[in-house]
């Protein structure tokens, strides 16, 4: 299964290049299939990385910044690939494999 972990930041005004050099450099004790990183208007940073493993699997994520780099907490968010549902109902039995 693949799962996808968001990470979003909003800096303090002005600083959304500090935040999404400090992302950047964040360094992961495993790692993911895949890494992206995005940043938004009003200084927004996110992070998403995918893995080959459960939803529920304990994976590594980026930390919270410094609180003087960001205006609120991190936001954070899992996601399961879709996939998997499409196959089973392409089986029509509803069930995993």
């Amino acid at each position: 299964m693949t799962v996808a972990l968001m990470w979003e930041a909003r800096a303090v005004p002005g600083r959304g290049g500090e935040l999404l050099a400090w992302a950047r450099r964040q360094e992961l004790p495993l790692r993911p299939l895949r890494r992206e990183t995005l940043r938004a208007p009003q200084d927004r940073v996110l992070v998403i990385t995918w893995w080959d493993a459960a939803y529920d699997a304990e994976l590594p994520e980026l930390p919270e910044p410094d609180g003087a780099l960001v205006a609120r907490a991190v936001h954070r968010w899992r996601f399961e690939s879709a996939e998997d549902d499409a196959e089973r109902a392409d089986r029509g039995d509803g069930r995993a494999e």
